[in-house]
């Protein structure tokens, strides 16, 4: 009854999120600065920076430049709807904030080590599937030692969607009873791993990004967990095992 074990790597074994509302944080405080005497307020820049942030992703995937790229195109959507005269300083200073959210240290989150631990120790084969430019995704992985976990089986693309999830379970013969996607996007992890027919389990975190967060009618209630710990994954696939156990054994 060992199992297969797919790990999303941002948010949900490191921390993510909270360094893009960091410096998304710093980007409105300087275009409120600049557009707040054309009446141009903070809701406003959050809002229209969401919106490009999120059709740059829908439309390129998980580029590291599409970041910076939706701080420029926010920049450039102001500047013509108020008149305000733009200039490349002003669009190579916002380029260079949004690129600076990869310079941030690599964070685990509570109990990363002691989960994968557990979960090895059970016997349980892991496998780490992230979302992103491979160079930078590669760069976390090393500065957390991951590969010790995770040997060769690390799967990194640029569109995280289901299409992705089928080509990973293919190339690798996964058997779909026996394998779970955990993570803490809904779009995702969650939402691929159901229509592919594998169990999920949705980490749900705190102040998540907007792009992850869809309502999912699952097939079943087994189909899918809801947890918001890394140390309760391990008893869950317990308990999931031993329902599955015929009586005796």
């Amino acid at each position: 009854m060992k199992q297969n074990i797919l790990f999303d790597l941002d948010d949900t074994l490191i921390y993510c999120n909270k360094y893009f509302n960091l410096v998304q944080d710093q980007f409105v405080d300087l275009m409120t600065d600049w557009f707040a005497p054309f009446g141009i307020g903070r809701g406003a820049i959050m809002d229209k920076h969401s919106e490009l942030d999120i059709a740059g992703v829908q439309s390129f995937g998980f580029k590291s430049d599409h970041f910076p790229q939706s701080f420029v195109d926010t920049y450039d959507y102001f500047s013509r709807l108020t008149g305000r005269a733009a200039s490349q300083d002003e669009r190579l200073r916002l380029w260079r904030l949004g690129n600076s959210v990869y310079d941030h240290e690599v964070e685990p989150y509570p109990f990363m080590e002691e989960t994968l631990l557990t979960l090895a120790a059970e016997g349980h084969r892991l496998h780490l599937y992230t979302g992103g430019d491979a160079i930078i995704q590669r760069r976390k992985i090393e500065r957390m030692n991951l590969e010790r976990f995770f040997e060769d089986r690390i799967y990194v693309r640029m569109h995280k969607n289901t299409d992705a999830m089928k080509d990973i379970l293919k190339q690798g013969r996964f058997d779909e009873d026996r394998t779970w996607m955990i993570g803490n996007s809904l779009r995702t992890d969650v939402l691929p791993a159901l229509e592919c027919g594998i169990r999920a389990i949705y980490l749900k975190r705190d102040q998540e990004w907007a792009y992850n967060l869809l309502n999912i009618e699952t097939p079943s209630s087994s189909a899918m967990l809801t947890l918001t710990e890394l140390n309760e994954v391990p008893p869950a696939i317990q308990q999931h095992i031993a329902l599955l156990k015929p009586p005796g054994l």
